[in-house]
């Protein structure tokens, strides 16, 4: 049996990232430092927050106080939809630096593509981007919840590829058309709502297999995104979950398991958030 070693995948910029990461989004503010900081005594090193969750300086706040050394710890984040302008961007990515109170991110992502915002222009946007991976203030960069059609513009119009795209991914949602994409071209798929907001968990064939490997249906269920190559990021608060959701690597689906609940896949009927082709909201 496998460790509860986190696997590192390695981006197509030859940087890597560990492949189970801790997420923070809907933790308040007030909650995020003790969660964060459980997380990362369980063993996480890997946090994933955004400029919309408004809980970065939090972030920053934990791994300063956790005892690690900042190099130790994986950290993303991702551009607010109200900051798409070029240079909106770059004071906006300032801004999450001086949250954090880091000199640079792991990994800094567009956090929604918003076409029908900003004349449908989040070229200038990653373009912008491009300039924190060049003068080393991102080690990488990437996107969130682009589509085929949007990375096929990036890939037509700007000199860097992804590193990673993070999109909607659970047994419900496949996303298959998205993560063949980025098979081809070398991005990384990263899930989020990775258990559909809970919903799958409670799935007769979640359930099932659970049963019989003697896991929780949460435990199956991230084991069969990490088995497929995806980087995953469960959230809690809750210090029994945190560790639970860590302890997926010393057991292993077989392709049976792991065919039917790819089986579960209902296509757009299985979305639990918002379109990317379609979500425009900016925070005030």
């Amino acid at each position: 049996m496998a460790t509860n070693t986190i696997p590192d995948i390695t981006l197509n910029d030859g940087n890597t990232i560990p492949q189970l990461g801790f997420g923070v989004f809907q933790i308040e503010p007030r909650d995020t430092v003790a969660a964060v900081r459980e997380a990362l005594g369980v063993g996480y090193r890997h946090i994933d927050t955004a400029q919309m969750y408004g809980n970065e300086s939090e972030v920053g706040q934990a791994i300063r106080t956790s005892g690690l050394e900042r190099e130790e710890v994986f950290v993303t984040s991702k551009l607010s939809n109200a900051f798409h302008r070029p240079g909106d961007v770059r004071k906006a990515f300032q801004s999450t630096l001086d949250e954090l109170r880091f000199n640079y991110v792991d990994l800094f992502l567009i956090h929604w593509p918003l076409p029908t915002l900003y004349d449908g222009d989040f070229v200038s946007t990653w373009k912008a981007i491009e300039e924190f991976k060049a003068d080393g203030r991102a080690r990488s960069i990437g996107v969130s919840n682009f589509q085929v059609p949007h990375l096929e513009r990036l890939a037509a119009e700007t000199g860097t590829v992804p590193a990673v795209n993070q999109v909607e991914v659970h047994p419900y949602l496949g996303n298959e058309q998205v993560r063949a994409y980025g098979r081809e071209h070398g991005i990384v798929t990263e899930a989020w709502s990775p258990i559909a907001q809970g919903k799958v968990l409670d799935d007769p064939v979640v359930t099932e297999i659970a049963g019989r490997l003697r896991r929780t249906p949460a435990q199956v269920v991230l084991r069969w995104h990490v088995q497929r190559g995806d980087v995953v990021f469960p959230k809690s608060v809750t210090p029994e979950r945190i560790a639970e959701n860590f302890r997926v690597f010393d057991f292993a689906l077989d392709d049976d398991d792991m065919a039917r609940i790819g089986a579960l896949d209902r296509g757009e009927a299985g979305r639990q958030g918002a379109h990317p082709d379609t979500f425009d909201w900016v925070p005030a």
